[in-house]
Parts: C-alpha cells; sequence; structure tokens
C-alpha cells in the first residue's frame, strides 16, 4: 500500500541500517546502494531515507523498489567527478558518453522514488567546470531512468539538477506528480521535466522554476543512432506552474521519432521566455501532431505561441536553417499538423502574440486559435528576432504572425497594444479569420497578406476588418469579407 503524502511506508527498510550517515559529511553512496540492492533481491521494497543530509554519487535503482524520503531528508549529490561512473544506456546505442545521473536505471519495471524529502544536485561544481570547459563527459541529470515500464515520482523536491532534472527516457507509463523542481534562473541546460521517447506520461500539480525549458518532450534527433527509434506519445500535462524558464511546455526540437497525441491543460506559465513552444529544423524528420493546449494562463512571456522549423540553435550558419527557399521533401523533414490552441489568456507579452514559421516545402497544416486574449506589454521596447526564425526583421509586441502555413484558424481571439498589423499571414493559404478583436495600430491594416490566401474573415473587427494590405492581390481574395463594427 502506498504511504500518504508525508507518511513512512508501515514497512521498509531505512538507509541507517545499512550505515547511512545523515551528517552532511560522509559519503553515503555503498550504503543507500546496499540498500536498494537488498530490497531488489528481496522481490521488492521500500528504502527509507530518513531526515538527515545523505551525500551520494549515483544510485542504480532495482525493479519493484521505491526510494522514499521523508520530509527532513536531503539526498546531496557528491561534487566529485568519480562518484559518477560514466555512462552509455543500451537502449540508446552510440550516444555520447555522460557521467551518469544521480539516480539511474535501465530496464526497470515498477520503479519509484517518493515523499516530502529534497534531491539535491549541487549543480554548481558542475556548471562552473562546464563553464570552464574542464569536464570529460556530458554533465549528470538528478534523475535518469531508462526503458523502464510503472514509474512514479511522487512528492520529492528536486533541485540544483548538474543538467537536466527528471529525464525518462524510453519508458511507459510514467507518472510524475506533486514534484518541485527548482534550478537557478543562470544555471546552464537545467531542464525540468523532459519526457525522451516515452509513452504514457503524466505530469501533474508540479512547480517547476528552472534554468531552462520547463517541460520539454523530445523523441531523439538524427545524429543520436539509436537501435529503435520511438514516439513520445499519450502525454497530458496538468495543473502545473511554472516560472522562469526558455518555456513553459516545449516540444523538441530533439522529435525524430515523432510526438504525437498531446494535452496540455490547467496550467500557469510566469516570466518564461516562451509559453507554449514547438521547435524543429530540416533533417530532423519526425512529426509533431495532434497537440491540445487548453485553458492557460501566461504572464511576462516573450511570446505565447511559438512553432517554429528554422530553430537554429547548434546549426545557425548552416544552409538548412538560413535556407527559406523550398526544398526536397524527404525523409528528413519535418512535419507539424492538427495543432489546437485554446482558452488561454496572456498578459504582458513581449516580442509577437503568436509565431508560426513553417517550411517552404511543409507548410504547417491545421492550426486553431480559439477563445484566446493576448495582451502585448504596452512599456516593452525591448526587440526579439534572430532567435524567433531567419530573415525575421526586429518584432517588438507583434500580432500574430504567420508564415509557410496553411488550414489556419483564428477564431474569436482577442488583441491588445500591438504594434502593427493584428494578422500577419506570408505564404500561407487556407487561413479562416472570424471574431476577431484588436486594439490596433491605427497606422497599420488589421490583416496585411503578402503572398497568401485569405479564404474568409467573418467578424466583428471594428470596421477594419475588410481594410487590408494594398498587396491583398485578387488571388489572396478567395472567400468573403464581411465585418460589422465594433468600435474594438
Amino acid at each position: 500500500m502506498k504511504p500518504g503524502m508525508g507518511e513512512s511506508p508501515a514497512e521498509g527498510l531505512s538507509v541507517r541500517d545499512c550505515g547511512a550517515i545523515g551528517n552532511g559529511e560522509a559519503l553515503c553512496t555503498a550504503a543507500i546502494q546496499r540498500g536498494i540492492d537488498r530490497c531488489g533481491e528481496g522481490g521488492g521494497g521500500t528504502l527509507i531515507v530518513p531526515a538527515g543530509d545523505y551525500v551520494t554519487g549515483t544510485l542504480w535503482m532495482r525493479s519493484n523498489v521505491t526510494l522514499h524520503l521523508e520530509a527532513g531528508a536531503r539526498l546531496l549529490g557528491s561534487m566529485q567527478a568519480c562518484d559518477y561512473p560514466v555512462w552509455v544506456s543500451k537502449w540508446e546505442g552510440k550516444a555520447e558518453p555522460s557521467y551518469a545521473a544521480l539516480i539511474c536505471g535501465e530496464g526497470l519495471r515498477n520503479v519509484a522514488v517518493t515523499g516530502r524529502g529534497t534531491i539535491d544536485g549541487r549543480g554548481h561544481y558542475w556548471w562552473d567546470k562546464f563553464r570552464e570547459g574542464v569536464l570529460d563527459y556530458v554533465r549528470p541529470r538528478l534523475l535518469k531512468l531508462v526503458d523502464c515500464r510503472d514509474v512514479l515520482i511522487e512528492g520529492v523536491t528536486c533541485c540544483n539538477a548538474g543538467m537536466w532534472t527528471l529525464h525518462p527516457t524510453a519508458c511507459d507509463n510514467v507518472t510524475i506528480s506533486r514534484v518541485t523542481v527548482r534550478n537557478p534562473p543562470d544555471s546552464p541546460n537545467t531542464d525540468g521535466i523532459n519526457p525522451d521517447s516515452c509513452s504514457n506520461v503524466r505530469i501533474s500539480d508540479c512547480h517547476i522554476d528552472v534554468g531552462d525549458d520547463c517541460v520539454t518532450l523530445k523523441s531523439g534527433c538524427e545524429d543520436d543512432r539509436r537501435s529503435s527509434p520511438r514516439p513520445c506519445e499519450n502525454v497530458m500535462v496538468s495543473n502545473c506552474t511554472m516560472l522562469r524558464g526558455h518555456g513553459g511546455v516545449v516540444i523538441g526540437s530533439e522529435m525524430s521519432g515523432g510526438v504525437r497525441n498531446v494535452v496540455i491543460s490547467n496550467c500557469i506559465f510566469r516570466g518564461t521566455d516562451r509559453g507554449i513552444r514547438i521547435k524543429s529544423r530540416r533533417g530532423r524528420g519526425g512529426a509533431v501532431e495532434d497537440v491540445r493546449v487548453d485553458n492557460i494562463i501566461m504572464d511576462g512571456v516573450l511570446c505565447p505561441i511559438v512553432v517554429n522549423l528554422f530553430y537554429g540553435c547548434g546549426a545557425w550558419n548552416e544552409d538548412r536553417v538560413t535556407n527559406r527557399e523550398a526544398r526536397p521533401v524527404g525523409p528528413g523533414t519535418p512535419r507539424i499538423r492538427r495543432l489546437r490552441f485554446t482558452n488561454i489568456l496572456a498578459r504582458r507579452a513581449k516580442y509577437a502574440a503568436a509565431f508560426i514559421l513553417g517550411l517552404p516545402e511543409m507548410n504547417v497544416d491545421d492550426v486553431t486559435l480559439e477563445g484566446v486574449s493576448l495582451y502585448l506589454e504596452r512599456e516593452n521596447v525591448e526587440a526579439g528576432a534572430a532567435d524567433m526564425g531567419p530573415g525575421f526583421v526586429e518584432m517588438c509586441r507583434a500580432g500574430i504572425v504567420l508564415e509557410n502555413a496553411k488550414n489556419v484558424r483564428v477564431r474569436r481571439v482577442d488583441l491588445h497594444d500591438q504594434i502593427g498589423p493584428a494578422v500577419t499571414i506570408r505564404k500561407s493559404s487556407g487561413v479562416r479569420v472570424s471574431e476577431l478583436s484588436a486594439r490596433h495600430d491605427a497606422n497599420a491594416p488589421l490583416i496585411l497578406t503578402e503572398d497568401a490566401r485569405l479564404e474568409t474573415i467573418d467578424g466583428n473587427g471594428d470596421g477594419q476588418l475588410a481594410e487590408l494590405s494594398d498587396r491583398w492581390s485578387d488571388r489572396s481574395r478567395a472567400g468573403a469579407v464581411r465585418g460589422n463594427g465594433n468600435g474594438g
């Protein structure tokens, strides 16, 4: 029977009975590992970490074992690289060698980390060495489980990870609930929760405040050479608060195995660079499809909704990122389709209300923005362009920007205090706009089109729904144009 939050299991083995000393100085790796092994060899059980500070290097989990941290218990990551063996998992094949995580496992079933205690990676040791360029291998994650089934991470506080914090990889049936993740805002690559090629994942009731993306869904990239690529699929993220990270919930850019069937709901993002972000580039392949985002509040994000298939990090000067001409479609062409963004309120956005940039050879397909209210920060003078997409001029308080997209529906959308057009549509087709309300720049058209096919405008804008750009050609003028003014 699983204990209640903050309670100790009715029966279990204590790490102190295995020789661990919780004084914050003695190295307890061997003692804690003995406890995990004893539980595993007995067919399963719970290893209890009572209140105290326990210094440890890499711990290897076993099947049917729960590591339970009582309130006041802290696992402190060793600050000696020799306490983290170099590890490449069997499933990942020829992946880049890394230091093993503080808590590791591969090929396990029914594994859990629970309780009200804290796992502190003491990442300053690793961040300093990373910045100095003196590490021989990739920094350790805080927790990494590979090819495991029935995984539970519940209640614990995870902080100061050397790199990514919680990284389940190729796992099935993963529950991460009531977890707190805290890493300093300037700590490098300290993502919060990164399910990678996992299926049937539930992330709920978590608080995440980190130095990189808060939650990221991945499925490997073209260079991983994994023996059996798997999609990241059937993922739910709900009832979470996310602060200050580079993105609230991010998909990609490593998505070569595909990401599908994702629901993100009932979350609050505050101060993240992006809100919802989907990113990839030519060569990665894979598809992101069937993503539903609903009932989200954002505050102080740079851009609430971003889809970018010219993601440049690690490839800024490569032709696949800088060349905006159409290229042949092949296995390495990424596909983004069937995205739904509904019931979203974003305040104090800075760069743009929404930014969707597909490939000329493979447009982002079938996107809906409905019931969305987007407020741009009136006082903002900061512009962003280079990391939004190649060839874009600086964007400061832009509206909704679409390029290389098709079958897009913009319905019941409120925009406030943008500079320039409320909606900019370039090299796109099948765009439908209805019930658009915008407090817009009087010197700009409400909707600007360039080499685009706007199917319908049907709404209550403010009389300017029909006052489009002079460049709106007959080819673009498909469908009806109706507006009945609301003084907005």
